[in-house]
């Protein structure tokens, strides 16, 4: 039987991209999240984040040529497949199936990012104040 999926928090994500040069992250967020949230950045780390999109805008059906694209992309780059993969989005639910999806395709080190960029709505019915990437004060940009 496969392994599941294991969440990373954000803090700890950050850590082991920091400590292996090998390590990547995808986000699988649509452009328009990339756009109007922000997204990670890995500058401090000398990297650069892979921009993957999982589903589309507003109908959210999942891009069937994801895991396919993603591997030339990683392929194109040298990434082997037992780097370590972390997959981010909002929350943390799409980032989890597109680890699936390559984990699926062979990619042995697959790891989604806990709470995702934005992390859950908060009492206020606002993403980005209670956990994910954000909220643990993570580096991120908004272009």
């Amino acid at each position: 039987m496969d392994e599941p999926i294991q969440n990373v928090a954000p803090r700890d994500a950050f850590a082991r991209l920091e400590l292996d040069a090998e390590a990547q992250l995808i986000d699988v967020r649509t452009p328009a999240e990339w756009t109007f949230s922000g997204h990670p950045d890995l500058a401090p780390l000398g990297k650069f984040v892979i921009f993957a999109q999982w589903s589309s805008f507003p109908e959210q059906i999942v891009d069937p040529g994801f895991a396919d694209q993603l591997s030339d992309t990683l392929a194109e780059r040298g990434v082997a497949k037992d780097a370590p993969l972390f997959f981010i989005c909002r929350s943390g639910v799409r980032s989890l199936a597109a680890a699936d999806a390559m984990a699926a395709k062979g990619y042995t080190r697959c790891f989604n990012v806990a709470d995702g960029f934005e992390g859950p709505l908060d009492g206020d019915r606002h993403r980005g104040h209670v956990a994910g990437w954000k909220a643990s004060e993570l580096p991120w940009v908004q272009v």
